[in-house]
């Protein structure tokens, strides 16, 4: 008895030893009808069959491979003909296709050059990334030096510092945005800038498409697909594009009654007795941004060490539409940076107290920075103090 193998052993005890089927049918029959499921799937979805050819999707040249090896085996046939209600199977598989007889999906899967299969059930594929996924990877990673890079390094100082202050914004990526020479993008980490682009053809998908040169701050750069751009930036978390400093019409001197009426600058000037406030009175100025109204805002002014602990009277405002408020009050903090009142005033408690947003600036010089933020033209501009005037910074 000993001698018995378990099947001998189980045969005697009267056990089957014939592998069960599921619902009535054995586990090949099964695996069949799944992997006809998810041939129907992509039939429900793209409207047609799935089609072999390099230029297309993984999945689809797995269930092209796999839908012709059923249409030639015959219990296959026999066992699908009541589920297959798109009449996938009438067709005769194409000649170009591989020797289907003897490829699988684990044959396939290799021949495609995707590495080992996985444990898993082949009819269900993950982290498989598609033809053009992997080309758009690859293209962002084969880079090389820069040789010219002196002439992009300031672009890329300058982006920073607009950036910095507010003049430009980083929007999360969308795939259908448009890339055009002039554009800066993040990507990988690093800060992107398409240099060139060459002629627009039309892809193997029938889109349009470009060679591009894109420059990298590190000081590399890529001969690119504008497709493979676009597809790196989108599957890339952190990827954005840097939004240009064109501020557009964000004021004007009548109020509408359709307009985003989403805040106010105001220019303030302060009331204090301290002595060197009151000797500088016409020259320092705040500056300030705020959604509400401004009477509400320097309400408290007497009792908030922000205004200095006295009353303020309002000199100025402008009417704010459809930008971030935040963003602007730290163009004009730089602007106006290399005359920063540099003021130390005890609060009611008696703590030190140095505020911000107070600049030693002619009001008529706020003004016209006002109207280049209009224009669109505040891009580079500083304050100079020895000529109180705004000028391009070199």
């Amino acid at each position: 008895m000993s001698d018995l193998t378990d099947d001998e052993l189980l045969a005697k005890l009267g056990v089957s030893v014939e592998a069960k089927k599921s619902g009535g049918r054995t586990p090949r029959e099964e695996r069949i009808i799944a992997g006809f499921e998810d041939i129907q799937r992509f039939f429900e979805a793209h409207g047609r069959a799935p089609l072999h050819g390099e230029d297309r999707d993984i999945f689809e040249r797995l269930y092209a491979a796999r839908l012709d090896r059923l249409r030639a085996l015959p219990e296959a046939r026999e066992l699908l003909a009541g589920l297959d209600v798109q009449g996938l199977l009438a067709q005769s598989p194409e000649s170009h296709t591989p020797d289907i007889e003897a490829l699988d999906d684990e044959a396939l899967l290799a021949e495609l050059g995707v590495g080992e299969p996985s444990e898993d059930d082949i009819t269900v594929l993950r982290h498989v990334g598609s033809q053009e996924e992997r080309r758009a990877a690859e293209e962002i990673a084969n880079r090389e030096r820069c040789e010219d890079f002196e002439k992009f390094e300031p672009l890329f100082q300058k982006v920073q510092a607009e950036l910095a202050a507010g003049v430009r914004q980083t929007r999360e990526f969308e795939l259908k945005a448009e890339i055009q020479p002039g554009n800066f993008f993040i990507v990988g980490g690093q800060t992107a800038y398409v240099a060139e682009m060459g002629e627009v053809f039309s892809n193997a998908q029938g889109r349009r498409d470009a060679r591009l040169r894109v420059i990298f701050d590190n000081g590399t750069e890529s001969n690119l697909l504008m497709r493979s751009l676009q597809r790196a930036l989108h599957k890339d978390e952190a990827g954005r594009r840097i939004t240009n400093p064109s501020a557009g019409p964000l004021f004007g001197d009548q109020w509408e009654e359709d307009d985003i009426k989403s805040g106010i600058i105001y220019v303030l000037r302060s009331l204090s007795n301290h002595p060197f406030v009151a000797e500088h009175r016409e020259l320092i100025h705040k500056i300030g941004v705020t959604g509400g109204k401004v009477e509400t805002r320097i309400a408290n002014a007497a009792h908030d060490a922000t205004y200095l602990l006295a009353e303020v009277e309002i000199v100025a405002t402008y009417k704010l539409a459809d930008i971030n408020r935040t963003a602007l009050e730290g163009v004009f903090h730089r602007i106006f940076a290399p005359v920063q009142l540099d003021l130390t005033i005890p609060d009611r408690f008696g703590h030190p107290v140095r505020p911000r947003e107070w600049f030693l600036v002619p009001l008529h010089v706020i003004d016209e920075a006002v109207q280049h933020v209009r224009d669109g033209s505040i891009t580079g501009m500083i304050y100079d103090p020895k000529t109180a005037r705004l000028v391009r910074a070199e």
